[in-house]
């Protein structure tokens, strides 16, 4: 799975910088906070948590994005243990204006892969971390008040595996994306 983050992140960087020089004015860079319900192993428990995360990446055209990523999606601790679930990325997205001149109301999609690190700490015994690469995926609705700045709430979904456990986290976020 290691090579397969390599490799995408590889190539998101090449295109990024061979199409992206040529151009002028299309990154971005875009803060989002929300909540997250985190799942492991599919279980009825469950924890909801604050998330936020940064993003930046590049519009190739109005419809059409590369990105990288950092997002922590949520803590938790209680009786002496605690665990982080946090992780960086790379995708693609795609989105759909209904304004003139890409601005107004629009939809968003997003899809790549998230290299999840999981930390656990246990009062007395230490602390260890796992890592591992999955898909996300990801929908949003917002509005653009200009083609530098627009605001949205999305929903993504996120998978890790953690010490032989299948995690998931399930966000809502608010996100402000400016564009220079």
């Amino acid at each position: 799975m290691k090579k397969t983050f390599v490799l995408a992140s590889a190539l998101a960087l090449a295109g990024l910088s061979s199409a992206a020089f040529a151009a002028d004015g299309n990154w971005y860079v875009r803060g989002e906070a929300g909540t997250s319900r985190i799942s492991v192993d599919e279980l009825s428990g469950h924890d909801d948590d604050t998330v936020y995360g940064v993003r930046g990446g590049y519009w190739f055209n109005p419809n059409f994005a590369a990105e990288a990523f950092y997002t922590n999606l949520g803590e938790d601790s209680s009786d002496g243990a605690s665990a982080k679930l946090d992780g960086f990325g790379v995708g693609v997205v795609g989105k759909k204006s209904f304004g003139p001149d890409n601005t107004g109301f629009f939809i968003d999609g997003r899809a790549g892969a998230l290299h999840a690190k999981t930390d656990v700490r246990l009062a007395g015994l230490g602390s260890d971390s796992d890592h591992s690469t999955k898909p996300y995926v990801g929908v949003g609705a917002g509005y653009d008040f200009s083609q530098a700045f627009g605001v949205s709430l999305n929903y993504d979904y996120h998978r890790a595996d953690a010490f032989g456990g299948d995690v998931t986290a399930k966000t809502l976020s608010l996100g402000g994306e400016f564009r220079f």
